[in-house]
Order: structure tokens, then sequence, then C-alpha cells
């Protein structure tokens, strides 16, 4: 094997290196996101992206390669069995480059496959990172504007409540206002009748005098007549 078909050997290993590593169920999707989100990636964002596109480039040109490796070997195969070639070595050499041709194109095909595969999960994986800190905010605002209906509910009830025993109140308010008018007129009537009782006193007052006075006479003329 070609040092750049080692080279891009490699980095599909290391691929399947990273998918294994962003699958691991124990690692959440918010230390990920943390990692994506850090300084140093930022910092370096818009140069991972411009070498994503390059190694993407290079991984279509090295596919292109392969492919046009494996048609030249198989045309050439074609030829030599049209032509009666049939040398055990020169089958087995010929075996041998398309061999390697369809070894460099899997590998090359799945090096792409896997790159473009990585760069999505990245992005799922910080898509449902956002989305999972907008729900638990959607579920704090919930829980908050649940907390404020209830308080509001309850002060509904108090209301409720403070209501009916003002109403309360104002009937009993009510009924002593009547009861003080009825104890006002009772009174009124009370203060006429012991006048007139004053004045029907003041009046057998004076006809006792009158009579005590017309006794008092007459005892006096029988006095004289004796």
């Amino acid at each position: 094997m070609s040092l750049h078909w080692t080279l891009i050997a490699g980095f599909l290993y290391a691929e399947i290196g990273v998918i294994l590593l962003l699958l691991v169920p124990f690692i959440s999707t918010r230390m990920w996101n943390k990692v994506f989100k850090s300084r140093f990636l930022r910092g370096l964002e818009s140069q991972l992206i411009y070498y994503f596109y390059v190694l993407v480039a290079i991984l279509i040109l090295f596919f292109l390669d392969a492919i046009r490796e494996m048609q030249k070997y198989s045309s050439e195969e074609q030829q030599q069995k049209t032509a009666g070639l049939s040398h055990l070595d020169t089958q087995m050499q010929m075996h041998m480059r398309l061999f390697r041709a369809q070894r460099n194109f899997y590998i090359a095909g799945f090096a792409l496959f896997l790159f473009l595969v990585i760069k999505k999960v990245v992005s799922l994986i910080s898509d449902n990172a956002g989305l999972e800190a907008e729900k638990e905010a959607a579920m704090k605002q919930a829980e908050s504007a649940s907390r404020a209906a209830e308080s509001l509910m309850a002060a509904a009830g108090d209301g409720s409540t403070d209501k009916t025993e003002a109403n309360n109140l104002k009937e009993a308010l009510e009924k002593a206002n009547k009861e003080a008018e009825a104890a006002k007129k009772d009174v009124a009537s009370m203060k006429s009748q012991s006048e007139s009782l004053a004045k029907e006193y003041e009046r057998l007052m004076e006809e006792k005098d009158r009579l005590e006075r017309k006794v008092n006479i007459m005892g006096d003329g029988d006095k004289k007549d004796d």
C-alpha cells in the first residue's frame, strides 16, 4: 500500500474511533455540546470549516481515482481474456492490481461517507442539546406559569371569601341599623310616654293640692260652727 492510501486508511480508522466515541451512551449530549462550543473549537471554527471542505475534496479525488483504476484494470483483464493471453503470472498481477483498486475504492468511499456522517452526527448532537435546553426552559416557564395560575386562583378564592364576608357584614350592618332605628323610635315613644306621664303626674298633684286645700277649708268651717 502506498503512502497516501496508508494515510487515507489511517484516517478511516480514526473516523471509526470518533463515531464509536460519539455513540458512547454515558456521555450526554450536553457534554458534547460543551466540547463543541468550547473556546478552542470556536476559535478554530472558521478554519475547521475550511479544512472540512478541503478534506472532502481530497477524499472525492481519491475516490474518483480508485474508480478510474478499477475501470482500467477491469478493461485490461477483459482485453487479455479476449486476446487469449491467459498466462498465470499475468493473471495474478492483473487480479492483484484489480484487488488493490477495489480496496482503495472501498477505503476512499467509506472514508468519505464516514466523514460526512461525523459532520451530520455532530450537527445533530448540537441541535439535540439546544432542544434539551429549550425544553428545560419551557418546562421552567410552564412551572412558573402554573405557580402563578395557582396563586391567582388562590387569590380569587380569597377574594370570593372576602366578598362573602363583606356581604355578611353588610347585611349585619343593615340589620343593626334597622334595630337602631327601631330602638330610637322606641326611645322616642318612651320619651313621649314619660312626658305624658309627667304631665299626668303634675295634674294629679295639682288636683291633690286642690282637694287638700278644699278639705282644709271645709275643716276650718266646721270648727267655726262649733
